[in-house]
């Protein structure tokens, strides 16, 4: 029997709780702008705090093209004209390609 489903897991490494917690705050800023963004965003972190590794892979999928249109897909003065979404894209990917969540996902996440 699966454990209970939550939203956020107190258990996981301190990369994970903080990738979790950012996807959120993206879910909820990428609401207002784009609702299908929003959805995978917020069911990213919720597949992550669920120990799934479907979860992970999206959440990494999702930070990593954030990034790219960030820096490559209008101009990067526009990023640089956006510097807390910048912060919190690198900071995600950043999170979530550290080796303590790497190896925490290859082990714990199904």
């Amino acid at each position: 029997m699966a454990g209970p489903q939550r939203f956020f897991d107190p258990s996981q490494p301190q990369t994970l709780q903080i990738a979790t917690v950012l996807l959120y705050i993206d879910a909820f800023f990428t609401l207002l702008v784009s609702l299908p963004f929003a959805v995978v965003f917020a069911a990213s972190g919720y597949g992550m705090a669920n120990g799934k590794k479907w979860g992970y892979m999206l959440a990494l999928s999702m930070a990593g093209l954030r990034l790219f249109l960030l820096l490559f897909g209008k101009s990067m003065t526009e990023a640089l004209s956006n510097p807390i979404g910048l912060m919190f894209a690198i900071a995600l990917v950043a999170l979530l390609v550290h080796p303590q969540s790497r190896e925490y996902q290859k082990i714990w996440y199904s």
